[in-house]
């Protein structure tokens, strides 16, 4: 991992990109190496957990939260109550699909 990363840097740095240090942390899953990873001669921070947009989305474990799951269900149930209203152009359901459910459900599968 500590390859890897030394690898991402250099690359960064190459083509103009600085990786911010203090925001950088690493997340080990499935694993029993317990070396710490270096950025410029830095330890970077381990965590438990990878939160993205306030989701926990994956885990020491490599599983992902049930909250995501949950978050899903909420937003197709959504959709489905507007999609079979009659109120709403078939347009205007394909518009507040493309803009909201894809949006929203993408983070679930980076």
């Amino acid at each position: 991992m500590q390859t890897k990363t030394t690898g991402v840097a250099s690359f960064s740095a190459s083509v103009g990109l600085n990786i911010h240090k203090g925001k950088t942390k690493v997340l080990k899953y499935n694993t029993e190496n317990i070396n710490s990873i270096t950025f410029h001669g830095e330890t970077l921070e381990d965590v438990k957990s990878f939160t993205y947009l306030g989701s926990s989305i994956i885990d020491e474990q490599g599983g992902s939260n049930a909250g995501v799951k949950a978050g899903i269900g909420k937003v197709r149930s959504v959709f489905l109550q507007l999609n079979n209203s009659k109120q709403l152009s078939t347009n205007i359901n394909v518009t507040i699909f493309n803009t909201n459910v894809k949006t929203v459900t993408s983070t679930v599968w980076i």
